[in-house]
């Protein structure tokens, strides 16, 4: 990987780790079409350079992390994090071995497009509208909704703001709480990848995750300011129309042999 590489897939990291897309799905559809998608030290950048965009939302919601007098709010992300962190243990091999399957990210963009067509007529009257109203056990069921981005192309942000939506939140609150549940989430994931994998950092390799982290944080602000005003006006049919489309996109470039598995 070199400089421009690592630019290009923490630009896609910061525009989509919070969109219902699926930033993975989305590297590593880039990282292919780089032909970098086989190097192990790609498939640690893409989940180190996460951090960034884990420090975009801590800066835009600080007052949310920094306000200590109300404790609970901290206690729910807790929860909520709790079933990723078993899933993601229990299946972490089965969970790598479809990091590298471009094809499982073309049925999920496919699956999960379709789903996001209908999601606003499914979930409506939403009652809960602040994170004070959001209950523990609320919480917790949307951080098992959260595990299903554990399949590549799924998306994170997809499945937690539709959890949020099952458990009547509203369309913002379900955002904003998925924005918040990213921090924990995603520390947890990245700092388990760095664990493994610190010691055969070179030089090169920690000046790519400097620069990699600091682009996605920059392109990940104006992402959530972007997606939060969207998502108010336009619900998600657009992204589902998007996946869908990216994932037929996808499946034609495996079949003609442009990515290979």
């Amino acid at each position: 990987m070199n400089l421009f590489e690592s630019i290009i897939i923490a630009i896609v990291e910061g525009i989509t780790e919070y969109l219902p897309v699926s930033s993975t799905g989305h590297m590593i559809i880039t990282s292919s079409l780089l032909g970098i998608h086989k190097d192990e030290f790609t498939k640690l950048y893409e989940v180190a350079i996460q951090l960034g965009a884990i420090l975009a939302v801590v800066v835009l919601y600080w007052r949310k992390f920094f306000d200590f007098s109300k404790w609970q709010f901290y206690v729910k992300l807790i929860v909520a994090v709790i079933p990723a962190i078993i899933f993601g243990k229990l299946f972490s091999d089965v969970i790598d071995s479809m990091l590298e399957s471009p094809t499982t990210v073309a049925i999920s963009l496919l699956a999960g497009g379709i789903i996001l067509l209908f999601i606003d007529r499914l979930f409506k009257n939403p009652v809960i509208e602040k994170e004070e109203q959001i209950s523990y056990k609320k919480a917790f069921f949307i951080g098992v909704w959260q595990c299903l981005a554990m399949i590549p192309g799924v998306s994170r942000s997809a499945s937690s703001i539709i959890g949020g939506m099952q458990q009547k939140l509203t369309r913002k609150l379900a955002a904003e709480f998925s924005f918040y549940l990213a921090v924990p989430t995603m520390c947890a994931a990245t700092g388990y990848k760095l664990m493994q994998g610190y010691k055969t950092f070179t030089t090169d390799h920690i000046q790519l995750l400097v620069v990699g982290n600091l682009v996605a944080f920059i392109v990940a602000i104006i992402a959530i300011k972007f997606f939060i005003g969207f998502l108010q006006k336009h619900g998600f049919r657009l992204f589902g129309w998007y996946r869908i489309i990216a994932g037929i996109i996808l499946l034609v470039l495996i079949w003609k042999g442009v990515i290979v598995e």
